[in-house]
């Protein structure tokens, strides 16, 4: 599966503004990129979290992960639950500039830690590779869910 690079995303993403509403799901632009700042904090180390998913699960979980099948729509993550987070930020333009940091930063850690593992909430400890193809997967889950999706394939 080939990994995108995550700032060609960004890019796409400075297309939206507060008033498109996605194609599924609750969230708005902003939530949705403060969700995506939360899973790269994942994966940059700043966000140590507990897999929810059973030992037993995870090598299903993996080899899912590990397939070009995307994300499924509906997901209702345990950390959020069925509401939205509060907002952090003041506004899109701030969340998105965070997003870019922390991008730039999960770029760094890995730069700096190649042999790293670092605990996903769903799919458990992940290697840099791994981490890879799930920001790949998805970024473009939430950019499809936004209807940006064209622009990349």
């Amino acid at each position: 599966m080939e990994v995108r690079n995550l700032d060609k995303y960004i890019e796409l993403l400075k297309e939206l503004t507060p008033d498109n509403k996605p194609e599924w799901g609750k969230m708005s632009v902003q939530h949705m990129i403060e969700h995506l700042i939360l899973a790269v904090q994942q994966g940059n180390g700043k966000l140590t979290v507990e897999c929810f998913n059973d030992k037993e699960k995870l090598p299903m979980l993996k080899r899912y992960l590990m397939s070009s099948r995307p994300l499924p729509q509906g997901f209702v993550n345990p950390y959020i639950g069925e509401g939205l987070l509060p907002l952090k930020f003041t506004n899109i333009e701030e969340a998105r500039t965070e997003l870019e940091k922390e991008v730039n930063d999960y770029y760094k850690y890995f730069d700096e830690n190649p042999e790293a593992k670092l605990t996903n909430i769903t799919f458990g400890e992940l290697e840099k590779d791994e981490w890879g193809i799930f920001h790949d997967k998805h970024f473009i889950h939430h950019l499809k869910q936004f209807g940006l999706i064209g622009g990349i394939e």
